[in-house]
């Protein structure tokens, strides 16, 4: 998706008195209770914050695979709410990438095949996408694994295939749910080194995450505590 003039000038995510309500047998739970948020084009932002607090409620909605029950989110000044279901849909292939914690990777299908398939669905030449695909997960340090299925790969391994299918499309925002959450120290370590190169070439991060050595590597950080945004945010 193509921005440009004042578009360009807006924030990359935009949240304005966001509020989420669930129901559940019979009984109202507030998850989040006014969040005001602005992240700039280019930004590492690390939302912390303890268990129920509404950090991944609040990704989910950035990421416009839920809608808030009151508020409004934007993304380089597109507003959700003015969008259809379509222009939602093409907004999250093309311009936001997510990255689940659970990761969420077909089984029937190998690391390669799992890749492919967000630019197969965008209509992109397979000939190119199969390029791209093998391309990042080589640089992901997977290119002997391409042909292996998630329960042959580790929990890294997953997560990278995982980090990878995100890209394929070359989004420009990345929105990452506790990317290291599962894994252990080393495996970790190389998501972290991801994600560094991926803030380095200009990408915006929001990442939910308990790992407050991973959120000191943003720029900023935010801090959620019983659905609103905690004093003392940086």
């Amino acid at each position: 998706m193509a921005f440009s003039g004042q578009q360009e000038r807006a924030p990359a995510l935009e949240a304005v008195d966001l509020h989420k309500d669930f129901r559940l047998e019979g009984h109202t739970i507030t998850v989040l209770k006014g969040v005001d948020l602005r992240v700039a084009p280019g930004e590492w932002l690390a939302l912390v914050g303890p268990s129920g607090s509404g950090k991944t409620t609040l990704l989910h909605l950035l990421a416009a695979l839920d809608a808030p029950s009151r508020g409004w989110v934007a993304c380089f000044g597109k507003v959700y709410r003015d969008m259809g279901a379509g222009r939602r849909a093409r907004l999250r292939r093309d311009t936001l990438g997510m990255v689940f914690q659970a990761y969420h990777l077909f089984p029937e299908l190998n690391a390669w095949e799992n890749v492919m398939l967000p630019g197969l669905h965008r209509g992109r030449d397979k000939r190119v996408v199969v390029k791209r695909a093998k391309s990042i997960l080589e640089e992901f340090g997977l290119g002997d694994r391409l042909r292996h299925r998630p329960l042959e790969l580790s929990g890294g391994e997953q997560q990278r295939v995982a980090l990878a299918r995100a890209l394929v499309n070359d989004p420009r925002i990345i929105l990452a749910d506790e990317p290291t959450g599962n894994l252990d120290a080393v495996a970790g370590q190389m998501i972290v080194e991801i994600f560094r190169r991926l803030h380095q070439s200009g990408k915006t991060i929001v990442m939910v995450t308990h790992d407050h050595g991973l959120a000191a590597e943003g720029d900023r950080i935010l801090r959620i505590h019983d659905g609103r945004l905690a004093p003392g945010s940086t």
